[in-house]
């Protein structure tokens, strides 16, 4: 059901660019914008892992270090399918965690010291299994798709604002129709808006399934439930958040996340919804044992 919406929203995401894009500036504009923001998006798409890393401070573990959490990523990799992700430290105590990387094969996994503190093992297991689950599911590439729309709608309407303050007006023949400028008022309006939801709305979808990929992995669900729970109440009392605003949609439980009006642009579902899914999941699979 998760993918299904995703695929919606992606096709949501693509017809509003389309038509924002055909009235700000006419289809030539929108070419432009498409190739200056995939030009962009792919930039990320091949460097960002290592630029999120950098930006957490991480340092990569060896396995002599860490011998009991590697041989932890490495099982649940085996039953996922997927190639044996590097794994990172970052020195925080705030508990939680993160996968980036390209693809299933150039993936990495970092983890806080708080939160190998804070967790049980079986618990430190659910959240590792929730971040092969990302890479599993290829999230960093559906993410990038959505951000490659998004920018692109977003530049355009910056480039309309500009365009309408300096007085020009993207000139129109047969073959490249011009802008229609009511329509254009409201794509600037609304557009950026409009992308920011249906692009949060997505990692959300994506942090459900990646629940339950990573519930099916560890093969505990409860334990999955338990550690959100401790990271959710701990990021709620912390004085000093981990990461920025800019890369908290990669941690396990945002740890900028709010309540009222805000959850509309969180990127992660509430804690609550998530962990009443994974005890509904382990109730399943408790009837279909018995």
């Amino acid at each position: 059901m998760n993918q299904i919406k995703v695929v919606m929203l992606l096709s949501v995401l693509t017809a509003l660019m389309l038509w924002i894009g055909q009235a700000l500036a006419g289809q030539s504009g929108l070419i432009m914008a498409l190739i200056f923001a995939g030009i962009m998006n792919l930039c990320t798409y091949w460097f960002s892992d290592l630029m999120v890393l950098r930006m957490y401070g991480a340092q990569e573990m060896s396995e002599t270090n860490a011998p009991g959490l590697h041989a932890i990523v490495r099982e649940i990799a085996i039953r996922g399918g997927i190639p044996t992700p590097k794994l990172y430290l970052i020195p925080d105590e705030a508990p939680n965690a993160f996968a980036t990387g390209r693809n299933p094969a150039h993936s990495s996994v970092a983890v806080t010291e708080g939160l190998i503190r804070m967790l049980t093992k079986n618990e430190l297991a659910g959240v590792i299994a929730h971040e092969l689950g990302h890479i599993k599911n290829r999230d960093t590439l559906i993410m990038t798709i959505a951000a490659t729309f998004a920018g692109a709608l977003s530049m355009i309407t910056n480039m309309a604002m500009w365009g309408s303050f300096l007085g020009g007006s993207p000139s129109s023949n047969e073959e490249d129709q011009g802008p229609s400028p009511l329509a254009g008022l409201l794509g600037i309006l609304i557009a950026p808006l409009a992308a920011m939801l249906i692009q949060t709305s997505i990692s959300r979808s994506r942090e459900f399934l990646a629940d339950e990929t990573g519930a099916h992995l560890s093969r505990n669900p409860l334990a999955l439930a338990s550690a959100l729970r401790n990271i959710s109440s701990y990021t709620q009392i912390a004085a000093r958040p981990l990461g920025s605003p800019a890369t908290a949609h990669l941690c396990i439980i945002n740890p900028f996340s709010g309540g009222g009006l805000s959850r509309l642009f969180s990127t992660h579902p509430p804690t609550e919804a998530r962990i009443v899914r994974l005890e509904e999941l382990a109730n399943r699979d408790t009837i279909q044992r018995v």
